[in-house]
């Protein structure tokens, strides 16, 4: 679970978990990587453990790696959503 937190607590996997949200829960794995700023490696490797915690699933159509949140991931989706929301509110309240 450390493992996991570490992960999700980090910008680019969020910006990965989200950027499939806001795709309507499925997406591809270069477009993931252009919306949070990333290499395709360093995708890949956040993609693979997202995918081994049950976050998300992949199925691979020739050279296109499509990937969808599973209900868990959607829920985890929803829970950063409203997170960013809420930080973005505090920072607001800074400036």
């Amino acid at each position: 679970m450390e493992k996991l937190m570490n992960v999700l607590l980090h910008e680019k996997p969020v910006k990965m978990i989200l950027g499939i949200r806001n795709n309507g829960g499925s997406s591809y794995t270069t477009r993931i990587a252009k919306y949070a700023d990333c290499t395709y490696s360093h995708t890949m490797k956040i993609v693979d453990f997202l995918e081994e915690k049950g976050l998300i699933q992949s199925e691979k159509q020739g050279r296109t790696r499509y990937i969808k949140l599973t209900n868990i991931g959607e829920e985890v989706a929803d829970l950063l959503d409203e997170l960013v929301r809420i930080l973005r509110k505090i920072d607001e309240r800074k400036e």
